[in-house]
């Protein structure tokens, strides 16, 4: 951003923070607003399609607002990353408190996880789509529509802050929500665990991950890059998380 840009925006936080000024304020919201949008597109193709776009971006813009009224430019932190995270948060929440999800899927999301848990935990390695789908007693192709029925509930990073001092992170995507493993183990040991797991999994797996969570690349970005569908990309997301949530569900029981 060039250095005269930067300060126009500046006096514009200076403006909002310490006088209340409403020009600066709507003139900060024009300013930034494109990145709710950015943050809906890049989610939306691993969220069901019973939720609109529309949707998803009033559930995000809740979430801008608020990081709008919070946040403090004079710490020296960028907004773009302080609303992301915020903004992420606010649709999943939203997602949650509308209570859309059936529980027929929150139960296939539970006996796919604990099957990786269990093959990989028994066969050391990252186990097939054959393993897994004879282990659910299903066909491949009945576990890949599984797979697809499930694939939302994976939208958000794996281990993505939801404070801006990055203490206090989303690993609950991983974990079950009913269970407190910081009070268990040390939370470096957690992110050590997370490393080593997602370099053991599958080429492409690894792949995917890599380019969704560190490069930042949306599902179609990433089809396009692989010559994959994105629908093909989103199966290997899936799975991938599946394959994390079993690591850590592993560890969660070695320390039980």
């Amino acid at each position: 951003m060039p250095s005269q840009q930067q300060a126009n925006i500046e006096r514009l936080w200076d403006k909002w923070r310490n006088d209340g000024d409403p020009e600066a304020y709507h003139q900060l919201v024009n300013h930034y607003i494109g990145i709710v949008d950015q943050i809906v597109l890049k989610m939306q193709p691993t969220i069901s399609d019973q939720v609109t776009f529309d949707e998803l971006r009033s559930h995000g813009m809740l979430g801008f607002l608020d990081a709008l009224k919070k946040f403090d430019y004079q710490k020296g932190y960028q907004f773009e990353t302080y609303a992301s995270q915020r903004i992420r948060g606010s649709i999943l929440d939203g997602l949650r408190q509308t209570d859309w999800i059936p529980r027929s899927v929150r139960e296939k999301a539970k006996k796919i996880q604990m099957a990786y848990q269990e093959l990989e935990q028994k066969y050391l390695r990252s186990v097939t789509d054959k393993e897994v789908s004879e282990y659910l007693h299903l066909s491949v192709e009945e576990f890949y529509q599984q797979l697809k029925e499930t694939s939302f509930l994976h939208c958000l990073s794996l281990d993505e802050p939801v404070d801006f001092d990055q203490e206090t992170t989303r690993k609950t995507l991983l974990e079950d929500p009913r269970q407190n493993l910081d009070e268990k183990i040390n939370r470096e040991f957690v992110r050590d665990v997370l490393a080593k797991s997602i370099d053991r999994l599958p080429e492409k797996e690894k792949l995917v991950i890599t380019l969704y969570y560190y490069e930042e690349l949306n599902i179609t970005e990433i089809s396009e890059i692989l010559g994959l569908s994105p629908s093909r990309i989103s199966q290997l997301h899936t799975k991938a998380i599946y394959r994390l949530r079993g690591a850590l569900g592993r560890l969660k029981n070695h320390l039980l």
